[in-house]
């Protein structure tokens, strides 16, 4: 019985660890940023191997506490991305990342600055990277790894911090 109850007790943490993008309901439909616009914010990158790297990740599945191409989370994405293309080094969950940025006003943001939303009203729940022109990539709960308009309603409304990595 002890055994029974400790287990319990692991899978509850796990769970509350790893809900960092979980309390996010679906936002938006598919193809509200129109593909040329997508594709025009793609090719003003100036990091050619964030390009690839996006290109690379575009259409992988969300999936909670996923870290691999069979499925990954926000944060998830945001660390790896932050990792191999800057070598920066971000904390696991989106709430955590949230505190290690130098916080700027959105017409401030530079290409690979971090953006936190909250969805679910209250702490950071969600975690986007900025591109150019008003465009970020981050892994969707509904369409996986996607490059999303951040003038859009729903990511205006739910927008809490950005900012740059503090190094």
């Amino acid at each position: 019985m002890p055994m029974r109850r400790y287990a319990l007790f692991i899978l509850m943490l796990l769970m509350v660890i790893l809900s960092s993008c979980s309390s996010r309901r679906k936002t938006i439909k598919p193809g509200t940023a129109t593909a040329s616009r997508v594709a025009d914010a793609m090719s003003q990158l100036k990091s050619r191997s964030l390009y690839r790297f996006i290109t690379d990740w575009t259409g992988v599945q969300y999936k909670l506490g996923g870290l691999d191409k069979r499925g990954i989370d926000c944060s998830g994405f945001a660390l790896l991305l932050q990792k191999d293309i800057y070598g920066n080094t971000l904390p696991r969950r989106s709430r955590d990342q949230a505190e290690v940025i130098r916080k700027k006003n959105p017409g401030q943001l530079k290409e690979g600055d971090l953006i936190f939303f909250s969805f679910g009203g209250g702490a950071v729940d969600h975690v986007g990277v900025y591109l150019n022109n008003s465009y970020f990539v981050h892994a969707s709960t509904t369409r996986g790894v996607i490059v999303d308009d951040l003038n859009l309603p729903v990511y205006q409304k739910a927008m809490v911090k950005a900012g740059s990595i503090n190094n």
